[in-house]
């Protein structure tokens, strides 16, 4: 199943991932990286720190929460504590999570590529598993027409 999932959305934890595990049904979340946010493209004040940042009004509509940025920050807590990009740790803890097959990734860079890559290799602690999730903030549901 393609499925909105990522750090910043999670509702589909609530019925739609059980009943993959159920049902034996692989997830591919799209959005990974929330259209770059997870990855720092925009920051709570506004800055818009890519080209798509800035032209994306899709981005706007998903994720627009306060809270949302809570989450980012949280991610890069993290990333800077382990010496990595941000983008590895949200795909890291997309791998981490049950039933999650592979992420689908979009790259218009090399590093991109490799982010994705490395994050393979990334364990997470059940402790920063926590620190990631618990600024979570649930929304309405998002990304289906």
């Amino acid at each position: 199943m393609q499925d909105h999932y990522n750090l910043i959305y999670r509702e589909e934890e609530r019925e739609m991932i059980p009943q993959c595990l159920d049902q034996g049904v692989a997830v591919l979340p799209w959005s990974p990286l929330a259209r770059g946010l997870l990855a720092g493209s925009r920051t709570r004040a506004g800055e818009q720190r890519t080209t798509r940042a800035g032209s994306d009004p899709f981005l706007d509509s998903l994720y627009h929460h306060p809270a949302d940025f809570d989450v980012v920050e949280q991610v890069a807590e993290v990333a800077a504590g382990r010496g990595v990009p941000p983008a590895q740790v949200a795909l890291a803890w997309l791998l981490h999570k049950p039933g999650v097959t592979a992420p689908i990734v979009g790259a218009t860079r090399l590093s991109h590529l490799q982010d994705a890559l490395a994050a393979e290799h990334l364990t997470l602690s059940e402790e920063e598993m926590r620190r990631l999730e618990e600024p979570y903030v649930p929304h309405p549901v998002l990304g289906h027409s």
